[in-house]
């Protein structure tokens, strides 16, 4: 169990580091967006390869930070059920939701995302704009760096349900683990048999 909660750990800590670094591309999305409206309405003149250029950071942001998010529950989740549920169920929820849909759909996406990204690197592909950004190859590989980022960050969502399931939650640093049931703490403890109910 210490070793699973080691590679939870390093997991959760890969991810939010480059997390972190990967952010700040939204600072330089600022100042190419901005760079591009000044050029073309006080100079009159216009560069597509600064016009991609912020296109292209975006995405490389959002590709990069998506492992981050999960790991800080950022992602839209449906959570009428899940929010008030004990900290075991929640557990279970994320258990089911690793293995049936978060892994799955990254295999479907690293099959379908293979050959186009590899295609992409056999001919150095540039943008389809003359004058535009080369290196397109770079921002399409972030597809796979989407997809292991989110596999890793869903194989320590589903090692920290195993440990919750285990009650070994506390090999877990604070931050790591499930925060407390607001709902759950506030009730009286005749109240608490209806746990059981969603």
């Amino acid at each position: 169990m210490q070793a699973l909660a080691a590679l939870v750990r390093g997991i959760s800590a890969l991810n939010a580091v480059i997390g972190r670094v990967v952010s700040w591309l939204a600072l330089g999305i600022v100042i190419a967006c901005f760079t591009v409206v000044v050029q073309r309405y006080l100079f009159g003149v216009s560069y597509l390869w600064l016009r991609d250029l912020y296109i292209w950071l975006n995405g490389a942001m959002f590709t990069g930070v998506a492992g981050f998010a999960l790991a800080r529950g950022d992602h839209v989740r449906v959570d009428i059920f899940y929010r008030p549920a004990s900290v075991r169920r929640k557990a279970i929820v994320d258990l089911f939701g690793v293995l049936v849909f978060i892994l799955p759909f990254m295999v479907v996406v690293v099959l379908y995302s293979w050959p186009f990204v590899t295609r992409s690197w056999s001919y150095w592909e540039g943008s389809s704009n003359v004058g535009g950004m080369p290196g397109l190859y770079i921002l399409k590989s972030f597809i796979i760096v989407f997809a292991a980022l989110v596999t890793l960050q869903g194989v320590a969502m589903a090692l920290r349900a195993i440990l919750v399931l285990a009650d070994r939650e506390y090999l877990l640093p604070e931050q790591l683990r499930y925060p407390p049931n607001v709902a759950a703490a506030l009730q009286t403890p005749g109240e608490t048999g209806h746990e059981g109910a969603l």
